[in-house]
């Protein structure tokens, strides 16, 4: 063996656990309010508040009305041919926001190749708060199979508790059913 001629220790190593535990101790005592603060920091991130502490959340709390920042969801749920003109089912679902007393919409209608058709101004209001509706209008001159996609270009109007043109164009979440063209901001 290699240590016969070293003196036996015992698995111990003088002096060093002395120096060793009071740095871990420090080093943990250290670690936990920069653990803790970055803790409250995502807490507060993830609630869309502030970090600056309890008024900050609470002002924002008092700040925002309700439903101001609930999804509106219009969805473009069918494209019916009738004669010439191609007709178009919306669906629009106010569940959590403000009754919206007007919601007029700028669209564009492209054909297959990405041709621009024709531009409609649609009202889709007034929807009642908590409320699903149904609107039903034409969308382009031409039957249904050349309307390759519909474009939501603008909020034209938005009018109800608290609401603007811009916070309604920031809630709008455009979908498209299933076998309906694709309907896009």
């Amino acid at each position: 063996m290699l240590t016969q001629g070293l003196p036996r220790r015992r698995g111990r190593i003088p002096g060093l656990a002395f120096r060793l535990v009071p740095s871990l101790v420090l080093l943990a005592a250290a670690a936990q309010p920069a653990a803790a603060t970055e803790a409250r920091a995502t807490e507060a991130q993830a609630t869309g508040a502030q970090a600056t502490g309890a008024q900050a959340t609470v002002t924002q709390a008092a700040a925002t009305p309700a439903g101001a920042g609930a999804p509106l969801r219009v969805e473009l749920n069918k494209l019916e041919t009738a004669g010439d003109t191609c007709k178009a089912v919306m669906i629009v679902e106010n569940g959590k926001g403000g009754a919206i007393k007007s919601l007029r919409l700028d669209l564009y209608a492209f054909d297959t190749d990405g041709v621009v058709q024709k531009r409609s101004m649609v009202e889709l209001g007034p929807v009642p708060a908590r409320k699903t509706a149904l609107r039903q209008f034409e969308i382009a001159p031409t039957p249904c199979a050349q309307v390759g996609r519909v474009l939501l270009n603008d909020v034209a109007a938005c009018e109800g508790h608290d609401l603007t043109r811009e916070s309604c164009l920031e809630r709008i979440e455009p979908s498209s059913a299933k076998g309906a063209a694709p309907f896009v901001r």
